[in-house]
């Protein structure tokens, strides 16, 4: 096979757009541990409460697979790498023989160390069978503690509350501490207790509680007891890197890659949650799991497996998601040291639930946090991801939510023309 592609999250369907802009013949061979093709990820919490259906989950129709050439396996785990002899070793005895791969592996969710947390009615939020199991019980349940502090603790509230289950998050800090700040985190709990969610931030969890006949009773912290049905633990993700290790491949946070998304052995890429790569702002290599990197890493990783030699120029702390209605996006810098020399601009309208928060390092833009009012999203984005060094009026026009395509060089607009 010229290209097989371990996983088939949104890292794969950039890696098989990718491969195909510069190789339309060569032979693409998906392996899957999951059951149905690839999905879009942030909808399965839509899924749980019966707003979307199925049918809505695919990221790519089926055809797209076939247009494109690819053989699936799903329902498969790889067992080992073999890099030396660019073999793979799958569950059912198989071995297949690559050209390139691409480890594209997710991550796992992280399982607490907690008196309890082994036995039934435990639950994980981060795949379309976790949502199709608690399909089954957010009709029966009562009452569910969430454990974790992350979007996917939050959509998966969401998803039972819509249902009108009783729903409180267990949060040892605070929410969405990587994306948001304080203020941010503090207007969407106060949106999402309005609609019915309970949040019980800077708790530690100590114990799951179970009956006698090994179900679940409750939660034990350190602020009391809760009780519940169903425990959903959403503690954090870890990078799947099981197989790169195995495999002799350097890992530290994630795989590590270069700017190429190759990994030590320069037959095998990695992309998307399990992969350590260059950060657009900072230049450092880190794990970044959210969705826009992973694809794009994804597509990166595919052009280079195919011989484009086209370096990827970074991923960036990005977070987009509405709750209830409010939207929310933070991009960038968020919560900066103020020892390092930025400079911090905030609104903030209370009763909206409005908040604009702009982070400058010298005459870049370099975060923001926008809560309620996101229209200017794409132009803050722009500011941020190209660099552009801003005046004193137009870093005032941005101040004042006016962000707009007139401010930015003649040099960028004009390339644009030029490459449309």
């Amino acid at each position: 096979m010229d290209y097989v592609i371990v996983g088939n999250g949104v890292s794969a369907i950039g890696a098989i757009e990718g491969i195909r802009l510069h190789d339309k013949a060569g032979k693409i061979m998906v392996i899957s541990d999951e059951e149905v093709p690839t999905y879009g990820r942030p909808l399965i919490s839509y899924y749980l409460s019966d707003k979307i259906k199925f049918e809505t989950l695919p990221y790519r129709p089926e055809e797209f697979y076939k247009k494109n050439n690819v053989e699936m396996k799903l329902g498969s785990r790889v067992l080992s790498v073999d890099a030396k002899h660019k073999q793979l070793v799958l569950d059912n005895g198989e071995t297949m023989s690559f050209g390139k791969l691409l480890l594209a592996t997710g991550g796992t969710p992280v399982k607490p160390d907690l008196l309890g947390i082994e036995g039934p009615g435990i639950y994980n939020f981060t795949t379309v069978a976790h949502a199709e199991a608690l399909r089954e019980l957010v009709d029966k349940v009562r009452k569910v503690v969430v454990i974790g502090a992350g979007l996917i603790a939050l959509k998966a509230a969401e998803g039972f509350a819509e249902k009108g289950v009783d729903v409180t998050i267990v949060v040892r800090s605070r929410i969405m501490r990587t994306y948001f700040d304080e203020t941010a985190g503090r207007l969407i709990v106060e949106h999402l207790e309005k609609n019915g969610i309970t949040f019980m931030q800077g708790t530690g969890t100590k114990e799951i509680v179970r009956y006698s006949d090994g179900s679940i009773k409750g939660v034990e912290t350190n602020k009391g007891f809760v009780e519940a049905d169903v425990v959903i633990v959403a503690a954090g993700v870890r990078p799947n890197m099981g197989l790169a290790a195995r495999a002799g491949l350097t890992t530290q946070q994630g795989i590590r890659v270069d700017d190429y998304m190759t990994t030590s052995d320069c037959h095998i890429f990695a992309a998307g949650d399990v992969a350590e790569a260059k950060d657009f702002l900072t230049g450092e290599y880190t794990v970044r799991p959210i969705w826009p990197n992973a694809y794009t890493q994804g597509r990166y990783a595919g052009l280079n497996m195919a011989g484009a030699d086209k370096p990827y120029t970074g991923g960036m702390a990005m977070n987009s998601i509405t709750y209830y209605g409010l939207p929310t996006i933070s991009v960038g810098e968020t919560n900066p040291a103020e020892e390092n020399g930025y400079e911090v601009t905030v609104y903030l309208n209370e009763e909206k639930s409005i908040y604009r928060k702009l982070i400058f390092k010298g005459d870049i833009l370099a975060g923001c946090i926008l809560i309620g009012e996101i229209d200017g999203a794409g132009f803050y984005t722009s500011f941020i991801k190209n660099g552009f060094k801003l005046d004193d009026e137009a870093k005032k026009q941005l101040v004042e939510g006016n962000p707009s395509p007139a401010l930015w060089p003649d040099t960028f607009i004009e390339a644009m023309h030029n490459n449309p």
